[in-house]
């Protein structure tokens, strides 16, 4: 059984076809061990399925050491989404509950190479000069 239902499959599809550009997720799991692990990778691979402008990759946090290292995985489970660029968009745990609208908003934003952003603000975090890591959390309630 899917963790997508149909309902809801219809109106992601609805809300993938405005994408412009193919997205890669590439999700990072590992089979022992991992809180929601089945289920994250379960989700990342019915979402790619949605989509003809979405594939998904899937490896071992703990087998594919070159593909973790590439991505600067440092927890599992992990998805990252890019296109041709990766824009270092990294998202820990299972996208569920509200978080699964921002992961389709993402794909939307990198399908379209565009953040979204106001042009102040563009104009701001082009000034900045040095390595900024910047981290979200969220906690389910």
């Amino acid at each position: 059984m899917g963790l997508i239902g149909d309902a809801e499959g219809q109106e992601i599809r609805a809300r993938l076809s405005e994408m412009v550009h193919p997205v890669r997720l590439i999700h990072f799991t590992q089979e022992l061990n991992l809180e929601y692990g089945h289920e994250a990778k379960q989700l990342v691979e019915e979402l790619g399925g949605l989509s003809d402008k979405l594939s998904t990759e899937v490896y071992n946090f703990l087998l594919d050491k070159d593909r973790v290292a590439e991505y600067g995985i440092d927890k599992v489970p992990a998805t990252v989404i890019r296109n041709g660029k990766d824009y270092g968009i990294r998202f820990y745990g299972i996208p569920a509950g509200y978080e699964f609208s921002t992961i389709l908003d993402t794909i939307l934003a990198v399908s379209k190479n565009d953040s979204g952003l106001q042009p102040e603000s563009r104009e701001k975090l082009a000034a900045i000069t040095e390595p900024l890591q910047l981290e979200v959390f969220v906690t389910p309630t």
